[in-house]
């Protein structure tokens, strides 16, 4: 057997219980801290309400940058291809 037929095997050996230890350990850290943290639901809540407004903003004024973008290329005289091949 040559050094390339184990090496794969150990490798990948290595790489799942690695993994596995570090999958375990999250599962771990996440379920304790939901007991933990049942008083802040109230505030995670909050954080998702205004970071839904955030995103909501952003992607209108994304969209409105788009159309002003637009319409000063076509103002200014710029074809514009928007035929799919």
């Amino acid at each position: 057997m040559t050094d390339l037929d184990w090496t794969p095997i150990v490798f990948v050996t290595f790489k799942a219980l690695v993994l596995g230890t570090g999958m375990f350990f999250a599962i771990k850290w996440h379920y304790d801290q939901g007991k933990k943290d049942k008083d802040k639901a109230k505030q995670n809540r909050a954080v998702l309400r205004a970071s839904g407004k955030v995103v909501t903003v952003f992607v209108l004024l994304l969209v409105g940058l788009g159309i002003a973008t637009f319409f000063l290329i076509r103002m200014g005289g710029l074809e514009l291809d928007l035929t799919l091949p």
